[in-house]
């Protein structure tokens, strides 16, 4: 099949790849030229293991393709594909849909034939319906067919999982749509990965509703964090124990430092925006946008409370400022909120990430960034993980303890043994851990 892809950022540069490594002819479009003239050398703009190769392996195949010219890219399509950016307003949650829109009617003018247009980016209900009335009225001509088909892509692991996903949503309107996406999705069909084809809006609303729901796992195994440390319990074993109930599952039941990316922190502000216009209300969601918030503020008041709350002198060294490992994304990361706090203390930080340090220089002013966990704890006063990257889980502790000026860590991922840190004599502060 022959795919345009409309927006070639994350959501847009992994499913093309993946479209195109199932055999399908993929041409990935983007206004930004510079960023198409970077694809077209092999600049991959984010970073996801494992999508570079992917990517340059099918251009070198010719099944993968990168421009900015739309016409030519429409040429002899079956499927054109929305993956375009939408933001959200972070006061009031709402999204904005003016790159969506602005794709539909681009596409209209395109379009030389009989044309599926499919929305991959998130968006809020309706939108689909929306996208086929700016369709219908730029081309009243042109035999159209829409569809809602939401990504559940993780940041990290994005290539796995749209290989080999957990399930594939359809949202369409008619059989000609539904027919063409059992195409699009053969191989993956063929493996027998569950397809649900439903309305758009439940289509759209799945995708909210998901991640409203793996947002409130982690809210509540945050807050269980806090009433183990009081109560003198293990929250790792309670979550353990927790999900070894069939009904809940141990997945995202890992406390730390409140949830981040551009995921999560996005579609539930847009949900409960929805819900609010709706006249129905979504209270839950609601509560966990405001716990979330609260979590970053708690977690630098613990870093605070192992010097007795007063950090004017103190330097801290943190591992980790992207909002999970694997990839540099620090939309919403904890860092951006937890970093400014302790500077406000008076605290100066030294810190160091694998992948995010060249984007969080220009939002975390005043941290000196470092090229090394050990150059980061060097004469620092405590250690901090922020995030929990694979190469944190197995640091060399006996240097880190005389590099440090004091043994002080604070594990924010819980990712060290607490009792082999005080046999080490380390000052050790987890989180829902006694």
């Amino acid at each position: 099949m022959r795919i345009a892809m409309i927006g070639a950022g994350y959501v847009g540069l992994v499913s093309g790849a993946c479209f195109s490594e199932f055999g399908h002819l993929v041409a990935c479009v983007d206004r930004d030229t510079d960023k198409i003239q970077a694809l077209e050398q092999g600049k991959i703009p984010v970073y996801e293991p494992g999508l570079d190769a992917f990517a340059a392996r099918n251009v070198r195949a010719g099944r993968l393709r990168f421009t900015s010219d739309l016409a030519s890219a429409m040429s002899g399509v079956e499927i054109a594909m929305i993956a375009v950016g939408t933001p959200s307003r972070r006061e009031s949650g709402e999204v904005d849909l003016s790159a969506v829109r602005a794709a539909a009617q681009d596409v209209a003018a395109a379009a030389r034939g009989a044309l599926l247009v499919v929305t991959k980016s998130t968006v809020p209900v309706g939108t689909c319906r929306e996208v086929a009335r700016i369709l219908q009225a730029v081309r009243p001509d042109v035999p159209w067919d829409v569809a809602s088909n939401p990504e559940f892509l993780r940041e990290g692991s994005a290539v796995e999982d749209f290989l080999r996903p957990d399930r594939i949503i359809c949202g369409v309107t008619s059989q000609r749509a539904e027919r063409l996406l059992r195409e699009l999705y053969r191989p993956l069909y063929l493996n027998q990965t569950p397809m649900l084809f439903t309305t758009p809006e439940s289509a759209e609303l799945i995708k909210y509703a998901t991640n409203a729901f793996l947002a409130t796992k982690i809210a509540f195994i945050n807050e269980m964090a806090d009433v183990c440390e009081a109560v003198g319990a293990d929250v790792q074993v309670v979550a353990r124990g927790m999900g070894m109930d069939g009904r809940i599952g141990p997945k995202f039941l890992h406390a730390g430092p409140g949830f981040g990316g551009s995921c999560l922190p996005k579609d539930i502000r847009a949900l409960a925006a929805a819900g609010r216009a709706s006249g129905a209300p979504a209270r839950i969601v609601e509560a966990v946008i405001a716990a979330n918030e609260e979590r970053k503020r708690r977690m630098a008041d613990k870093i605070a409370a192992a010097f007795g709350g007063a950090l004017r002198g103190k330097t801290l060294g943190l591992l980790g400022i992207t909002f999970k490992p694997n990839t540099d994304d620090l939309r919403e990361a904890p860092s951006l909120e937890i970093i400014p706090l302790l500077q406000a203390r008076g605290a100066s930080i030294r810190a160091y990430d694998p992948k995010g340090m060249a984007r969080a220089s220009e939002l975390l002013p005043g941290v000196a960034w470092c090229e090394d966990a050990y150059a980061v704890v060097r004469q620092a006063d405590a250690l901090v993980i922020l995030t929990e990257w694979n190469e944190f889980r197995a640091l060399h502790l006996d240097e880190i303890k005389a590099l440090l000026k004091q043994p002080v860590v604070i594990d924010l991922r819980n990712i060290y043994d607490r009792e082999r840190m005080a046999e080490l004599g380390f000052r050790y502060t987890s989180v829902g851990r006694p």
